[in-house]
């Protein structure tokens, strides 16, 4: 269909809302951060002498899964570190003029996602450097792979070992940094910037979309090669992750529980109400948003940035509301294990959940994924109970929050396939999300996608074998955006038998 002169007018002021929106809303979630660690520095009683010794531990320490920066470093330090390391992907976002979409929006989600487990100021920028050669030496413009460059973050653990734990050249160091390992660490950013580009869309087509997580199988695969290479050939151990557990972080349990649960009701209901008001004061078509499948469709192009706050913040809550109900099941039930509550890993894996809320992800076609999950979780309780086993777990173990935050990437087996499909892609992801990080040591923070990408490898040639097709297609239908004053097209729907 051609489009008017007006229509492409029309389309042109959207494209230019949008990338406003998305660079502003990027740049208010780095402002959130830095406004945070005042009151947390106050709250903590941290001194200046405090704050910036726990600067530092999480800047030099180890950062494999699932190293608890609230725990190493301290919270009103972990938080600047996310703002800071927002702000720099901020400025990046700005300078490069990069376009609105959803893609960068999930890359700089996951990078402040990860920057309360694993991801620093410090040790982010060889993978993502890397890249920025990768677009220099080929002539790629870096606005169409910043994406990229965030998303090989993914590797910032390996960085942090070759340069402060690799034993090589380990009696040459300074300012505690190995200087073999700072070679290392070069080598290291530009053979993943060149082969990180490379690896994602192969892996995207071998999951078929399926897992919105597309980086996660990607960088899991490099993960697996490289760690291979660097310790089980050459015979290394790698450094342990390190733990902290003292009467002060225990003290302090009830604080971050109390002082996340308000940063994240108060970000999400900022972002609620800014997407209402963009949104021409209203909910309008988010209903229609609901009822999409996930699979292959982009929320920012096909219904603008403010419905994708809105989204944003209620999925949010959703997310909140999970995480609250299953911190408190051992103390309903007192013979389950004790599980966490809002850890690092914790705060981070709830940024995690929303990467994809642009993207795929809404509340109805995440639900049964985190009810495949809650199955499983019975199925082992009945096990056990029979069995007279001790529960090994609960839904509030680590391990166990991080895997269902994005086992979310799933939801297009709900949407596209049908509720039932999304409870099993649920289930089969919540018995292997323990067992993926020993492949590749740990050292890649996308784990969860990893494990994610390795579900659908598995669901999708059983579901094509006996000829179980999708159920629905994205629908084709007019949606009407506030202030676009026309209608744009979607494909239109169609629903084919599903063979039981």
């Amino acid at each position: 269909m051609k489009l008017t002169n007006e229509q492409q007018r029309s389309i042109d002021r959207r494209t230019q809302i949008n990338s406003l929106a998305f660079l502003l809303f990027t740049l208010f979630l780095s402002v959130c951060f830095f406004a945070a660690v005042p009151l947390a520095i106050r709250l903590t009683a941290l001194s200046k002498e405090g704050f910036y010794n726990g600067l530092i531990r999480i800047l030099t320490g180890p950062s494999k899964l699932v190293t608890d920066y609230f725990a190493l470093g301290g919270l009103a330090p972990t938080l600047f570190n996310a703002g800071i390391c927002g702000l720099a992907c901020n400025l990046f976002l700005i300078f490069s003029r990069v376009k609105a979409d959803s893609i960068t929006f999930a890359a700089y989600i996951l990078v402040i996602a990860h920057c309360f487990y694993g991801l620093n100021f410090v040790n982010m920028w060889f993978p993502f450097i890397g890249v920025v050669i990768y677009c220099i030496i080929k002539k790629r413009p870096l606005r169409q792979n910043l994406h990229t460059a965030m998303f090989s973050t993914a590797l910032a653990p390996f960085i942090s070992d070759l340069l402060f734990f690799y034993p090589l050249g380990d009696n040459l160091r300074v300012f505690g940094v190995s200087i073999a390992g700072l070679i290392l660490s070069i080598a290291f950013g530009v053979f993943a910037g060149f082969l990180v580009p490379a690896l994602l869309p192969g892996t995207t087509a071998m999951h078929r979309g399926y897992n919105l997580y597309k980086a996660g199988l990607a960088l899991g695969m490099l993960g697996i090669f490289v760690y291979c290479f660097l310790y089980k050939t050459l015979g290394l151990l790698p450094h342990n992750t390190i733990v902290e557990e003292g009467a002060t972080y225990e003290a302090m349990s009830g604080f971050h529980y109390l002082f996340m649960n308000l940063f994240f009701a108060l970000l999400f209901f900022l972002t609620l109400l800014l997407g209402f008001f963009l949104n021409g004061r209203s909910f309008k078509n988010y209903r229609k948003l609901l009822s999409c499948t996930g699979h292959g469709i982009d929320f920012a192009d096909q219904f603008g940035m403010p419905l994708c706050f809105i989204n944003f913040g209620l999925y949010g809550f959703c997310i909140l509301l999970y995480l609250n109900v299953v911190f408190f099941l051992p103390t309903v039930f007192p013979s389950l294990p004790e599980g966490v509550g809002f850890t690092g890993p914790t705060a981070g894996v709830v940024f995690a959940a929303m990467t994809f809320s642009a993207d795929g992800q809404h509340p109805k076609n995440v639900a049964p994924i985190a009810l495949g999950y809650s199955i499983l979780f019975v199925i082992v309780c009945l096990i056990c109970t029979v069995a007279g086993l001790p529960i090994p777990w609960t839904l509030s173990t680590q391990a166990y929050i991080n895997g269902l935050a994005f086992a979310t990437g799933l939801c297009p087996f709900a949407g596209s396939y049908g509720f039932r499909y999304g409870v099993i892609a649920g289930l089969v992801s919540a018995i292997i999300c323990t067992s993926t990080a020993g492949m590749h040591g740990g050292f890649v923070l996308y784990n969860g996608g990893f494990n994610a990408g390795l579900t659908a490898l598995i669901l999708i040639p059983i579901l094509d074998f006996y000829n179980i097709k999708p159920r629905r297609e994205e629908t084709v239908e007019d949606i009407e955006i506030p202030g676009i004053s026309f209608k744009r097209r979607r494909k239109k729907s169609n629903r084919t038998q599903v063979n039981d």
